[in-house]
Parts: C-alpha cells; sequence; structure tokens
C-alpha cells in the first residue's frame, strides 16, 4: 500500500532522475557533438510510434 509519503518520495526521486539523465545527456551532447547528430528526429520519431500504439489500444 502507497502512503503519502511513500508517493512523496517515488515523485521526488522520478524528478531528479529526470533532471540528472537531461544533464548528463546535455553535457555529453556539448562534448561529443558528432555522436549526437539527428537525435531530436529519433526523440520524436519514438514519440510519435508510442502515441500511435496508445491510440491504437485505446480506440480497439
Amino acid at each position: 500500500m502507497f502512503t503519502t509519503g511513500r508517493i512523496i518520495f517515488a515523485v521526488f526521486f522520478l524528478v531528479a532522475f529526470a533532471a540528472f539523465l537531461i544533464w548528463a545527456y546535455v553535457k555529453d551532447a556539448r562534448l561529443q557533438k558528432q555522436y549526437f547528430k539527428g537525435t531530436g528526429y529519433i526523440f520524436l520519431i519514438l514519440t510519435a510510434l508510442w502515441f500511435i500504439f496508445y491510440f491504437f489500444v485505446k480506440l480497439t
């Protein structure tokens, strides 16, 4: 069973973890630009596929 304290901890942990991942990605992308070309397009494609699957499951 989830208590209020556990929910607060989980939300805080997820926000902190996501912030750390974004910070590390931006830092790496700045240092090694050749390896990170086109990652924005890949992110958009993966996000679009996720939405397509989500709507497909919701509509069927």
